[in-house]
């Protein structure tokens, strides 16, 4: 098992300040950082990737597509810019070093058509993932397809959606991952939810159900890590909390006061809990 820590806790763009987080991280004991990919400015990358290396932390990455590049868009030419969009995210991942590119990037973050979505609606994301998923096997990252609440997303938001997406796309770099925040949410039973994604699961996000430091809240933790232990799950488990940072995704993920008592106790805390989980049942 591996144990990161997603940067958006801090950050939606990567900066030198940067430099004493990851620092403090490696030294808490994480084997790795998830990197936000919402700057898509290849050439930044590859010197982050020296700055890793040398600290000894492996990476994975998560992006977003917003209403002017989804790639489930009625309109071709936004598909279009999806698609491109995901593969630059793809092109920042290699020059990165990242093994995974995870996040929602199948359609537009926090925008709605007041329905569900539509056979078109699914073709066209099938057919536009399809895309992304034979460029990520040509850079060496794997697609991790994340489904998210109904406040955030209408096109795929259970596990059971997310795993029949990934098997219409039928390849092997386009794969689905699991978050406990969105199924604390959506799913009515997490043993099921998990199992419902297991045979494509290349992924996790731990998050609380307030998106604090894991472990204090009310998702159901033991049949999550009971059920991940009993599909033979063994790769990322990747803390996903959300500050006051980010106010590009404020309208999406609705965070504005403070829930934890600071970044690092949340990281500290989030590993010992993470690392707990697994001694007892791995």
């Amino acid at each position: 098992m591996k144990f990161g820590m997603n940067l958006l806790l801090w950050t939606g763009d990567l900066h030198d300040d940067l430099l004493p987080v990851l620092e403090r991280l490696k030294a808490m004991g994480y084997d790795g950082v998830e990197l936000p990919m919402f700057n898509l400015t290849v050439e930044k990358y590859a010197a982050w990737a020296r700055h890793l290396d040398d600290l000894g932390l492996q990476r994975t990455a998560v992006t977003v597509r917003g209403e002017g590049d989804n790639p489930i868009s009625p309109d071709p030419a936004c598909r279009a810019a999806g698609v491109a969009n995901n593969k630059r995210a793809l092109d920042c991942c290699q020059a990165a070093g990242c093994t995974h590119l995870v996040g929602p990037f199948h359609s537009a973050l926090g925008y709605f058509t007041g329905r569900g979505p539509t056979a078109d609606e699914w073709q066209w994301g099938v057919e536009s993932m399809s895309q992304v998923a034979e460029y990520a096997q040509q850079v060496g990252v794997t697609l991790g397809i994340e489904c998210l609440n109904r406040f955030e997303c209408y096109f795929l938001n259970t596990h059971a959606d997310s795993a029949r997406f990934v098997q219409a796309v039928n390849h092997s770099h386009c794969r689905a991952m699991y978050d406990t925040f969105h199924a604390h949410i959506e799913e009515k039973n997490t043993e099921q939810s998990v199992r419902a994604c297991a045979d494509v699961l290349t992924h996790v996000h731990i998050s609380e159900n307030d998106r604090s430091t894991p472990g204090t809240g009310s998702v159901n933790w033991r049949a999550t890590f009971d059920t991940l232990h009993a599909v033979g799950y063994d790769g990322w488990l990747m803390i996903e909390a959300f500050g006051l940072a980010l106010p590009e995704l404020v309208a999406a993920t609705k965070i504005w006061r403070r829930m934890y008592e600071s970044e690092e106790q949340l990281a500290r805390d989030g590993l010992a809990f993470m690392k707990r989980q697994v001694a007892e049942r791995w």
